[in-house]
């Protein structure tokens, strides 16, 4: 064990001294259940000269710490002797794996280098945004200054722009990328595997993604964004169709207002939106004959509903909706017996009939073949209606008997006959049974 790990602390010292550096991963505790999963280093540049930083990644919390070179050797050969059996190391020049076995006997494996060049040694590393500050059609919709600084009363508004534009660049790539590597994914984060591994299925896996996203450039998408508002996310969603190199795309704003709408294209005629346009026209009335993704955030009530049909009827592969306002089901509630005391308090009511609403909406999707997601996509800080819908198409559909019951159970447990989606959809709540009060 002691020549392999010379050898790795030689590297590791001779890739400090030379500015090589990358950065050092130190994994697979010796004990499984032990709080402190792994250990990443990185150089950076301090006033007090460079240091390495150290990030111990706890089960529930991270701890940082800079140290000097030698102390950081130091705390590598206690970490590895004490609570680890495995450390990866990446240069510029190359790729040094350390792996401790049981008896404590170890090997190194030494390989080309996986990174061509050096990390920034900035301490405090800017955030990349997908959009910047310093677009045109920000300032047009008030939410930047003419300088490109984020107004104060709007940097929620930004913060949800960029935060939703990075939830929905992954469900567009699942949706219409072919042959996305699902499995890889889950094996990527494995505790048995080395950051080697790790970093091999991780380079298959994004050249399969580009691969498809290749074939995708000649198959521009139609996205709907039904009751958009004052367009801010519908900007942010062209512009991402863009960078995602989904070449001729054409976005669509679906708004009730007409001031609005005319102000949306007025900013898309002053900022050069070639394929972005904005009509006039409610959810429920609005003719959708084909669409391959359908956004509805924040609508009201049932009209989330009709945007969840007219997508599916469109033959939308992808369904973003972020509902809002659940009247419809709460009058209809019979809470299940072992509820009935909870629920007769209207907040934790209420807050049931957003669920079932919600539960109901992601079954119906299922049922329609759908694999559907419910998350939050935004923190409560910035909005209480946070909770996010997607629904990706199904490539095989097999037999909807079983998710059908599921629907009906659910709707029987809490005695719904009628919700607004299912009659959409021509889906029979009628053979639900109501529970007993």
């Amino acid at each position: 064990m002691i020549a392999a790990q010379d050898k790795l602390f030689d590297l590791f010292r001779d890739a400090l001294a030379r500015g090589t550096f990358v950065k050092l991963t130190v994994s697979r505790p010796r004990d499984p259940a032990a709080d402190l999963k792994n250990v990443f280093l990185r150089p950076v540049q301090l006033k007090a000269g460079l240091r390495v930083a150290f990030t111990y990644r706890h089960g529930t919390r991270d701890i940082f710490k800079n140290l000097p070179a030698e102390a950081a050797l130091t705390e590598v050969a206690n970490l590895l002797s004490e609570s680890f059996l495995c450390a990866n190391l990446f240069t510029t020049e190359r790729t040094a794996e350390l792996t401790i076995r049981e008896d404590d006997s170890a090997r190194i494996a030494v390989r080309k280098p996986a990174h061509g060049e050096a990390p920034s040694l900035e301490h405090d590393r800017t955030k990349p945004r997908s959009i910047l500050p310093t677009e045109p059609w920000l300032r047009e919709l008030n939410v930047t200054l003419p300088d490109g600084r984020v107004r104060e009363a709007m940097a929620d508004k930004f913060r949800q722009i960029n935060q939703f534009v990075e939830v929905l660049r992954p469900l567009l790539a699942e949706a219409f990328a072919q042959g996305a590597a699902a499995p890889l994914a889950a094996e990527e984060n494995s505790d048995d595997l080395g950051e080697t591994a790790r970093l091999k299925r991780r380079a298959r896996r994004q050249t399969e993604a580009e691969r498809a996203v290749t074939v995708l450039i000649q198959r521009p998408l139609t996205v709907v964004d039904m009751g958009c508002g004052k367009g801010y996310l519908t900007f942010a969603v062209s512009q991402l169709l863009e960078q995602m190199h989904f070449a001729g795309s054409r976005v669509v704003g679906i708004e009730a207002r007409a001031e609005l709408v005319a102000e949306c294209n007025r900013v898309v005629a002053a900022c050069g939106f070639d394929r972005l346009h904005f009509q006039a026209g409610s959810i429920a009335s609005t003719a959708l004959d084909a669409a391959d993704a359908l956004i509805a955030l924040h609508a009201c009530d049932t009209a989330t509903d009709d945007a969840l049909a007219r997508g599916i009827g469109a033959g939308a592969r992808l369904l973003v909706v972020s509902p809002c306002c659940h009247k419809e089901l709460r009058p209809q509630l019979i809470p299940p017996p072992v509820l009935a005391s909870s629920l007769r308090h209207g907040i934790l009511l209420e807050r049931e009939a957003e669920f079932v609403t919600d539960a109901l909406r992601a079954a119906l999707l299922e049922w329609a073949g759908y694999d559907t997601k419910v998350f939050e996509f935004i923190s409560t800080e910035h909005t209480a209606k946070n909770l996010m819908i997607a629904a990706v198409k199904r490539r095989q559909r097999g037999s909807r008997e079983e998710l059908a019951l599921r629907v009906r159970q659910l709707a029987g447990f809490y005695g719904v006959r009628e919700q607004h989606l299912a009659s959409l959809l021509s889906f029979d709540l009628a053979e639900a049974k109501p529970a007993v009060a």
